[in-house]
């Protein structure tokens, strides 16, 4: 069209074309590439540090350079938006694997600025050279810079697969791409698995890749949000802030921050937590303080003495960004055009890539192999007839015509004649002339091996694994993020899995110690469980699990549901804190004992056995709604009380022994489940003035360990102890006397050596070792176990696993009294004790999983608490 002709357009399709221009313009701009994941920005910043050889191994240089020459080469754009590309390269609260090695500073999680960039300096990290590896082989199409001077990428030919492990952000014209962060061993493997099944399903991939996995940690909710948005290519998945709750002097517990949400600004959560407090929208915090420091995050939350630490926490989650939600939408330019991704379609992409990134290498290679080829073929030539070639040479008068000599002789092609011509004498020495054969011999091989990998898609997929597998071994590391499937919270996610004693004082305080505090402890069992005086004595021993639910029983009959992580930790609490703030304990009510479940709908039953010796059985599930205010677990005759209480897998045998020392053994299958409402049938016949004191299950081959108020003690095997029916008048267990003084317990222990806890009123606590019992019939007599001192008694004894902790020696001691506590501390534990204590634990009012005696079935066995 001829300049100054009027052409009539109408304004519509104007408008379209020219918004239309303008919103592909921006969202090329915007938008990452689904090949290496990076905007043009990004890719103009690494190629320029490529071209100034700003390598890891190399020195740093000042980011105004390389913002420099970004600009003058190829962005020219303001130099703000360039170095904040450049910082956010290089923060690793921001980048999972940052591709900027940034030296100063380069801001912070708590949103500081980063430093002018005339003071700060870069260079690549070893994992950005990866996105520019084979870069010179032609692997990627150049284009014209701005002013056609120069010559840039269009994508580079990354090995990693940046798009999804670095994830992206950007705004568009009317779309927006937010793609989060993975591990790079999860992507590998599942690119691995995708190459060697292309037909695997997201379900199979969702196996591989488990979830997002942010540079700042913290925890991910729900599973099936992460399996929609991996489906999909959208959707939302909720992350939260890592707490957990310590124990400090004064009975008081302090909530401690240690990760946050990906690009939650923790500054401003402080500040957010300090206006509700202010607000009062959040009651029971008496502190805040930011304690992080270069070795993480540590912000700490101390709660009033009469808060629930759990509640202030729960509210935390609620009202601040502690709790947020991450709006995934896996947009990237595919084809020069806008596309939502699944997680199947971006891996796919990313290894079609790599097929024709590897393959126009190995092109290239193959070309480079074969002209070189050329060139050592000439050589061989000359160098077997290098005495006609000399004379060509020498009687030329030109190298010009020297070259054409040689062509018209030898029939080089011009590039063979020019190599000869250049060649050097020295390459004319024998071991020179070796080197080229063996240079040729090595380029024929590689030239077989490029045109096999050439003609086989398949050596081309295993090529591109081979070059994976070793970015796994080099760079992948473990995930950060961990991964919780329930969408509701739980305050187990905020602690370890692992074993703890609970013990509860004669004055209603209770704690939880770590296994290795009391096993291990070189300073007695009595120092390892906090006793100090007969005021905090200890009363129950229970062996649980941090992830398990406690069901507490007391004496009126009644159960309390309390989860373990809800115990304070007597680490940390030495007292305790007292049980009837954590569950609805009355008046004069104490607990008799409990179970440890980790899960209510298993087919267990709980066992319980009262003073005038009544027994029922109810199911576990029975138990799975009760709360912390109790519920009645059996109707009581008045006057009695409840003694004991186990579960069970329904193939159990009972042991019930009395005060006088009679003892009956009856199988579980003689009770009937019941409700909780009802009472129980009777289990022994009692004579005139005795009351069951203790209760236990038979453990098969295993032996029964007799112990009396005045501490004297008799150990037999279970076969002594005939099974019964029900509703009989038992065995005598032990002769009771003045010496003895009446029956306190009866437990069974298991095959072998074992470990048990005396316990007495004045607050004492004695290692016993099974080996150190006197062994008999149930017509022997007992033997001194432990000293009790004038005005005290035995009130319990407890069984923490075995074999166990003999003396340095490996032979049995006369008695436990008569050890130090640091000949208790120093003993070790054999490798089974664990095996054994989790078979038959507790201390007899409540054995979980024992093996039943021999011709009785059994499952698994399960839990047990005292």
């Amino acid at each position: 069209m001829e300049i100054g002709t009027v052409r009539p357009v109408k304004i519509e399709e104007q408008m379209r074309e020219a918004y239309l221009e303008y919103a592909m313009s921006d969202m090329v701009r915007s938008l990452p590439d689904v090949r290496d994941g990076l905007k043009p920005v990004h890719r103009r910043i690494l190629y320029t540090m490529h071209e100034l050889g700003l390598r890891p191994d190399g020195a740093f240089r000042k980011c105004a350079g390389i913002v420099g020459e970004t600009l003058g080469k190829y962005h020219p754009h303001g130099e703000a938006p360039v170095y904040e590309a450049l910082v956010r390269m290089a923060q690793p609260f921001t980048m999972r694997y940052p591709l900027v090695d940034g030296q100063g500073n380069f801001g912070s999680i708590d949103d500081d600025p980063p430093a002018a960039m005339r003071y700060t300096e870069a260079r690549m990290t070893a994992i950005a050279t990866e996105m520019l590896a084979d870069i010179e082989k032609e692997t990627v199409d150049f284009v014209d810079n701005y002013d056609g001077r120069l010559k840039e990428p269009t994508v580079l030919p990354t090995r990693l697969p940046n798009l999804l492990v670095n994830g992206a952000s950007g705004i568009a014209v009317a779309m927006a791409t937010n793609i989060p962060p993975h591990n790079l061993r999860e992507i590998v493997d599942a690119l691995i698995y995708l190459i060697d099944t292309p037909s695997a399903t997201v379900d199979e991939l969702c196996n591989i890749v488990l979830g997002p996995d942010f540079p700042t940690a913290g925890i991910v909710l729900g599973r099936d949000a992460i399996k929609h948005v991996y489906a999909t290519g959208h959707g939302r998945i909720l992350m939260r802030a890592r707490a957990h709750i310590e124990e400090q002097r004064g009975e008081r517990r302090q909530i401690v921050i240690t990760e946050l949400p990906y690009q939650v600004n923790k500054a401003a959560l402080i500040q957010r937590i300090a206006m509700l407090v202010r607000d009062r929208r959040i009651e029971g915090i008496a502190d805040l303080r930011d304690e992080s420091d270069r070795q993480g995050i540590r912000v700490v939350v101390e709660v009033k003495r009469e808060a629930d630490a759990r509640k202030v926490l729960n509210q935390l989650y609620k009202h601040t960004p502690m709790q947020s939600a991450f709006h995934v939408n896996m947009l990237a330019m595919v084809d020069g055009q806008p596309r939502v991704l699944t997680l199947k379609m971006a891996l796919q992409h990313f290894i079609d890539y790599r097929k024709e990134v590897v393959i126009r290498r190995t092109r290239f290679e193959l070309r480079k192999a074969r002209e070189r080829a050329h060139i050592l073929e000439g050589l061989r030539i000359a160098l077997d007839n290098l005495d006609e070639v000399i004379s060509i040479i020498r009687s030329s008068r030109t190298t010009e015509t020297a070259q054409a000599n040689l062509i018209k002789r030898f029939r080089f092609s011009e590039e063979q004649a020019r190599a000869i011509l250049a060649l050097e004498l020295r390459r004319l020495v024998a071991l020179e002339r070796r080197k080229i054969e063996e240079e040729y011999e090595q380029l024929v091989k590689e030239i077989k091996r490029l045109e096999e990998i050439l003609s086989s898609e398949k050596l081309v997929l295993a090529v591109i694994k081979q070059e994976l597998q070793e970015l796994r071994e080099k760079y992948g590391d473990d995930r950060r993020t961990r991964l919780v499937d329930q969408e509701e919270f739980t305050e187990e996610d905020l602690v370890d899995d692992q074993e703890v004693l609970v013990t509860i004082s004669t004055r209603g305080y209770i704690k939880r110690l770590p296994e290795e505090v009391y096993r291990s402890s070189r300073r007695g069992m009595k120092s390892a469980l906090g006793i100090g005086s007969r005021e905090e004595a200890v009363e129950r021993l229970l062996l649980s699990n941090t992830h398990d639910t406690l069901v507490l029983f007391s004496n009126r009959g009644r159960a309390f549901r309390l989860k373990t992580t809800e115990v304070p930790d007597g680490t940390r609490q030495p007292r305790g804190v007292p049980l009837n703030t954590l569950i609805g304990l009355e008046a004069e009510e104490r607990i008799i004992g409990g179970v440890s479940v980790r899960s209510f709908e298993d087919a267990e039953a709980v066992l319980l056995a009262t003073r005038r010796g009544e027994v029922k059985r109810v199911t576990l599930t029975e138990f799975a709604t009760t709360r912390a205010s109790g519920a009645a677990a059996i109707a009581l005759e008045p006057g009695d009380e409840l003694v004991w209480a186990a579960l069970s897998d329904g193939g159990a045998e009972i042991l019930l022994a009395t005060r006088e020392g009679q003892a009956i053994r009856f199988s579980e299958q003689e009770l009937r489940a019941s409700g909780r409402g009802s009472g129980g049938v009777r289990g022994i016949r009692l004579e005139e003035g005795d009351v069951v004191v203790s209760g236990d299950l038979v453990i098969a081959g295993g032996e029964i360990v007799a112990v009396t108020v005045l501490g004297a003690g008799r150990r037999t095997p279970e076969s002594d102890f005939p099974a019964q029916g029900r509703g009989g008048g038992g065995v005598r267990a032990l002769r009771i006397t003045a010496k003895t003084g009446p029956l306190v317990a009866l437990r069974a222990v298991p095959p072998g050596d074992a470990t048990l806890v005396v316990l007495t009123q004045n607050g004492e606590a004695e290692r016993v070792f099974l080996g150190s019992i006197k062994s008999g019939g149930r017509a022997v007599a007992p033997a001194p176990l432990i000293e009790v001192g004038k005005g005290d008694a035995v009130t319990d004894v407890a069984y923490l696993g075995g074999p166990a902790e003999l003396s340095p020696t490996n032979g049995p001691s006369t008695s436990s009294h008569s050890r130090s506590g640091s000949e208790v501390g120093e003993e070790e534990a054999s490798p089974v004790s664990r095996d054994t204590r989790r078979r038959s634990q507790g201390s007899g009012s409540a054995r979980v999983g024992a093996k039943p005696a021999a011709g009785q079935t059994s499952k698994a066995p399960g839990k047990t608490s005292t």
